[in-house]
């Protein structure tokens, strides 16, 4: 072989390049010119890993993503404290900022902004965009007003979010810029209020009506009861899991997500700073490694449209190859499209299967069952299975059936039991195959009929 034929083939980690650019350039086209509000606390900014997270940043400003990034100064308002000899006050998480403690904050404030600003300007280092500047715009883009006297506790100079300025950060965002936010707020008489972190984010992704919100939480990410990484929660869920009392030390997350969500921003991501690249993981991989509330479900089971032409079949070749389902062409597949029903998971087709009814026989064909070989063991066919069986009982159906080369215990795990060829209605046996040779199995869904016609 020579070294020219050589260099047409290409080594693992080429490969691996090659497919992942090839997986992340839909993300890529389609955060492009969107808004995202990304947040971070204070401990970020201290950690040695920090100039990793802005070189990040400014890679997503390189590929066209308009951001506001908000960070927090809790750690160095606490420094800063330390040096004066005085101790922090809380109450329910939220810090009492008196005259000193507001001080501390505006310090903390400055030092933050100057070293974000700072490692922004560096650009894109060791790339061939390490020239280009990165401009950052802040300013009093926050209206604020106190918190006042709850509960008999006077939280001094510690406000809430009154107004957020969308206009001027949307001219910013316009010119190019990354908007820098401190948590801080000014009142119409001049004064300086000190915030939370994350209701500043939450009031700028809602006024901005951001694409997404993403918050790098310090506290990790969210597992469930089986110590599994939730990646994915609706409103709803998210909703019921802070009145069930779930992911306690997450519930101010949470419970800013769902507000976020409920007004106008379409995802938030709780994300891990911890992990080495979360952000781009986060964004141009389709599970990502965080956390998304959202609206609708990232994931869906529905019905199949001739858009969906292209996912299935490159869903069921890998299988067709396999001799497991027989070969369907896309004229095929057009045709019979209104039989099929998809599992959707941001945008890719994972799962699907189609349903024949034969109505006069009570009976339907369960056909083309497939799951994306990177998406099973999560029961995802289970869940195509008993949305089918529902959709089969609502038209009236008795039996399932099923013919089979190489999944039959599948299928009998399930509730199918082999049956005769006679056993099918008349029109499909018509069209029985011999040289596959198929099995036949059938399940009764529905005890509308006493037996099989």
């Amino acid at each position: 072989m020579t070294d020219a034929t050589n260099k047409n083939i290409p080594t693992n980690n080429t490969q691996q390049f090659i497919d992942w650019f090839r997986s992340a350039s839909p993300y890529i086209h389609a955060h492009r010119g969107r808004t995202f509000v990304l947040c971070f606390g204070g401990e970020a900014v201290q950690s040695s890993n920090f100039s990793y997270l802005i070189h990040d940043i400014a890679l997503l400003s390189s590929l066209g993503i308009r951001l506001v990034l908000i960070h927090g100064i809790r750690p160095q308002i606490e420094q800063g404290l330390q040096a004066r000899g005085r101790q922090s006050r809380y109450k329910d998480g939220t810090r009492i900022t008196d005259e000193v403690a507001l001080e501390c904050v505006k310090a903390a404030c400055g030092e933050v902004r100057t070293e974000i600003e700072s490692l922004l300007s560096m650009g894109l280092s060791n790339s061939p965009t390490a020239d280009v500047r990165i401009r950052t715009a802040s300013g009093n883009f926050i209206t604020a007003r106190p918190v006042g006297i709850r509960d008999g506790v006077d939280y001094g100079y510690t406000g809430e979010v009154r107004r957020v300025d969308a206009a001027a950060i949307t001219r910013r965002l316009d010119e190019g810029c990354i908007v820098l936010i401190s948590p801080i707020g000014y009142s119409p008489t001049g004064e300086t209020f000190n915030l939370l972190t994350e209701e500043v984010a939450t009031a700028v992704a809602i006024a901005l009506r951001a694409a997404k919100w993403i918050c790098l939480t310090e506290n990790g990410r969210l597992f469930d009861s089986a110590g599994q990484l939730v990646r994915q929660l609706t409103v709803v869920e998210a909703q019921r899991r802070l009145e069930n009392q779930q992911y306690f030390d997450s519930k101010r997350q949470l419970t800013n997500a769902v507000q976020a969500c409920q007004n106008g921003v379409q995802r938030v991501h709780l994300v891990s700073r911890q992990i080495e690249g979360a952000l781009l993981q986060e964004l141009f991989t389709r599970d990502g490694t965080g956390t998304l509330i959202s609206t609708d479900p990232f994931e869906h089971i529905r019905k199949a449209t001739i858009d969906d032409v292209g996912g299935l079949l490159e869903l069921i070749a890998p299988l067709e190859e396999a001799g497991i389902l027989r070969r369907r062409s896309r004229e095929k597949l057009e045709m019979e499209i209104n039989h099929f029903t998809v599992q959707q998971r941001d945008g890719m087709i994972i799962a699907g299967a189609a349903l024949y009814p034969f109505v006069e026989e009570g009976m339907a064909e369960l056909a083309c069952l497939a799951v994306h070989s990177h998406y099973r063991g999560a029961n995802r066919g289970d869940a195509l299975l008993a949305f089918l069986e529902r959709e089969a009982r609502q038209k009236g159906i008795a039996y399932i059936f099923v013919l089979t080369t190489q999944t039959a215990h599948w299928f009998q795990e399930r509730g199918f039991v082999a049956a005769d060829l006679d056993s099918l209605p008349v029109e499909r046996r018509a069209l029985y195959n011999y040289q596959r040779n198929s099995k036949v199995f059938v399940k009764l869904i529905s005890f509308s009929v006493n037996s099989i016609h």
